[in-house]
């Protein structure tokens, strides 16, 4: 370890965490949740400081280091090189390593700088976005034996992208490290046996959470224009779907599920944009809505991570402000790492429709939370609930309320404290949370 201990006579009030990523900015799943972990440990005076390539932290408390952002265009190089090919070339193994020793030398200067004492790694050692980064703390760790909290969102087996490779020695190496220093931590179960099945160690299980403690924000003088922004009357019925258009999302069931309900005042609003993988799913849906009355909109110029007005004078609103006008949410996801649109789902109170995706089944429908399924496919008894839970208001609320206390039971803040008590003092021997 790079810092001297606590003296076991004098103990010390909160320690430096260091928290490592390619990126902690904006509204991604790793970013959110990195932020959350920060303020149960600045809640118990445990003091975060942060390293990544792409930063939109306090740069008093930060070093951005270019290189560790996965679209540096040296990280793109290899990326282009190693995916999809078998083999790789030597000038590339050593550009990887000249990298990943750059990268080493700048975690020495980081954890030296802020005097950090514990490192969390946000997904950097589990999915191979920036090779050099993950062998830079395979080896810095293995060099100090720093206590290090690696945190696992998506494992790079999950992902057909990395299914072929020419980095295979590499991923056993340091996707995801396994030296007696680190700490695993998973966010399903599912991952957690994976990872036992696959590289022999064990992990803790921390879902992913909301401050259900904390009851959401309401309908306000800012958002309460909303429905009139985006073109709704008072008396349609917003179908909600919280998600990027994706195939993965199967927000083709969304426009099912409309159109078999048959009533023009509902209107299905999806609230995120395409992203980087293309429009072409965007234009089978938009094709798909058309051949089947559905109103369908895309509403993702106007949502932002603040409120605020554009260019044009529009007004921005969040994703909160769009959940809380919801009447309804469509969640028909094919596949999910975690699945945090549930999550919101039961925090913002709103009856939803689930597609069973397999961490669902294992992890969150066991814990008896009150959602309409459906397996895959649409059927007249999933459409026949939905219209019952649009109708019968006493019967909503029953649902949401029911749901709303199992989230604060089991992905609540109060979970994510008692696990990081565990792990911060599994390297501090004092339980400091």
């Amino acid at each position: 370890m790079l810092n001297d201990s606590p003296s076991n006579d004098s103990p010390k009030l909160g320690h430096n965490i260091g928290f490592i990523g390619t990126r902690f900015s904006g509204t991604d799943g790793v970013s959110l949740e990195a932020a959350k972990w920060a303020q149960i440990l600045w809640d118990h005076r445990h003091v975060s400081y942060w390293y990544g390539g792409q930063l939109d932290t306090d740069p008093a408390i930060s070093m951005l280091v270019p290189h560790a952002h996965f679209n540096d265009p040296d990280i793109q190089w290899i990326n282009d090189k190693v995916l999809r090919h078998t083999t790789r070339e030597p000038e590339v193994t050593r550009r990887i390593f000249a990298l990943a020793d750059h990268l080493k030398r700048s975690l020495y200067d980081f954890t030296h700088r802020f005097k950090i004492e514990i490192l969390i790694v946000q997904n950097a050692m589990t999915i191979p976005m920036n090779v050099p980064l993950g062998v830079a703390l395979a080896t810095f760790i293995a060099e100090t034996g720093f206590p290090t909290i690696a945190h696992h969102h998506d494992f790079y087996w999950e992902r057909d992208r990395f299914s072929v490779n020419g980095i295979g020695d590499i991923l056993r190496m340091a996707f995801p490290c396994t030296l007696p220093s680190v700490q695993h931590v998973t966010i399903s179960s599912a991952a957690q046996r994976a990872l036992s099945h696959r590289r022999g160690c064990s992990s803790v299980l921390v879902p992913n959470v909301l401050d259900f403690e904390t009851d959401p924000p309401q309908i306000d003088d800012y958002n309460a224009d909303f429905r009139e922004s985006i073109g709704l009357e008072p008396e349609d019925i917003i179908f909600l779907q919280p998600t990027r258009v994706v195939p993965r999302k199967g927000i083709e069931h969304s426009i099912s599920l409309i159109g078999a309900l048959d009533n023009p005042h509902c209107k299905l609003i999806v609230s995120h944009e395409s992203g980087d993988e293309g429009n072409e799913y965007l234009h089978v849906l938009q094709e798909m809505a058309e051949d089947r009355g559905v109103d369908l909109r895309l509403i993702s110029d106007r949502i932002d991570e603040i409120r605020r007005t554009d260019t044009e004078g529009k007004k921005l609103y969040t994703l909160a402000d769009a959940y809380l006008h919801a009447d309804f949410i469509t969640y028909p996801s094919l596949y999910e790492g975690f699945g945090n649109a549930l999550i919101e789902t039961f925090y913002y109170r709103k009856p939803v429709l689930v597609n069973r995706y397999s961490i669902f089944v294992t992890d969150i429908e066991p814990k008896g939370f009150q959602v309409i399924t459906m397996n895959g496919y649409l059927t007249k008894e999933v459409v026949r609930q939905v219209q019952r839970v649009v109708d019968d208001e006493e019967f909503r609320t029953q649902m949401v309320e029911k749901n709303y206390e199992l989230g604060k039971r089991f992905f609540s803040y109060s979970v994510l404290r008692r696990c990081l008590r565990v792990l911060i003092t599994n390297v501090t021997g004092m339980d400091e949370l």
